[in-house]
């Protein structure tokens, strides 16, 4: 499976704060705003991964992550020059994809929650097996202001509509999206919508249509954290800083995912750490480094 963060919009909702620097380079608590997307692609054992952002971003980012292989990985860059949809990821990424499965990932999501990595390799494991894709949904108070995603029994999606008067389910469609290879000449056939977008709706509509598209509940025990306005920013850092507290771990530690799952060793880990030592992100890859043998 190949992944891709699409980093790209002007953040116009958190103006003034985005006039000079993309909202996913912001901080959420403790790390860039787009450590948590990328972390769940590698959760989901992903490590080919494109960065889509816009012609005056991309450079910040690529100064950010580099080329990837201190953590085992690769990032590749690419531009998108206008804000011109969703799916248009697949149409900039077609290359970066091939002949693969892949992962969109918006570049403002936060998920956490126990087992993810487990249910994130699972999924991708499955669509290696099977044609479809699979949509994640998260229950929420107000679904009228989301997509909504309505299915059966097994999970098969049969409906989703796009902020319902009447929503049929109050599972929101979040920013997380695995698709089989068909993704590609679905996202390149598409017809802009009446705002001149692609729209990853009408990409989803299509799986529909097909009757293999999955709705995974992420439900109780997980968070979904959207941060696009001043005051979800900074409850999505408020959110990490008491969870990392208490629990006295991180999580969208790059670093540690990295080490887990055997792309680095514990020694690089701990050189990686001790870069950053002086910030207590870097003494947390320090401890982790060492504690697994470093």
């Amino acid at each position: 499976m190949k992944g891709i963060v699409l980093a790209g919009g002007s953040g116009s909702r958190l103006h003034p704060v985005t006039r000079a620097v993309s909202k996913q380079l912001l901080p959420v608590y403790d790390k860039p705003m787009i450590y948590y997307p990328i972390s769940v692609l590698m959760l989901a054992g992903v490590r080919d991964i494109l960065v889509i952002s816009t012609p005056v971003d991309l450079p910040a980012f690529q100064r950010l992550l580099g080329d990837g292989s201190e953590l085992g990985v690769r990032f590749s860059y690419a531009e998108q020059a206008a804000p011109n949809g969703l799916a248009e990821a697949f149409v900039i990424g077609a290359e970066h994809v091939g002949d693969d499965t892949a992962a969109l990932v918006l570049g403002d999501n936060i998920f956490h929650g126990q087992h993810f990595s487990t249910l994130l390799a699972a999924e991708a494991a499955r669509l290696e097996r099977e044609k479809g894709c699979v949509l994640f949904g998260y229950p929420v108070r107000d679904p009228g202001r989301y997509g909504v995603g309505e299915a059966d029994d097994t999970g098969r999606l049969l409906s989703i509509e796009e902020k319902p008067a009447r929503p049929r389910s109050n599972r929101a469609i979040t920013g997380l999206y695995f698709y089989d290879n068909d993704v590609l000449d679905i996202a390149a056939g598409l017809t802009p919508s009446a705002r001149g977008e692609l729209e990853i709706t009408d990409v989803n509509q299509a799986y529909v249509a097909r009757g293999d598209a999955r709705l995974i509940d992420l439900g109780r025990g997980f968070a979904w954290l959207d941060t696009g306005t001043h005051e979800s920013l900074i409850e999505a850092g408020q959110y990490v800083q008491v969870l990392e507290h208490r629990q006295g771990v991180r999580f969208a530690c790059l670093e540690e995912i990295a080490l887990v799952k055997g792309w680095i060793t514990p020694a690089q880990a701990l050189a990686l750490g001790e870069r950053q030592a002086s910030s207590g992100y870097g003494d947390y890859v320090v401890d982790v480094a060492r504690r697994a043998g470093a």
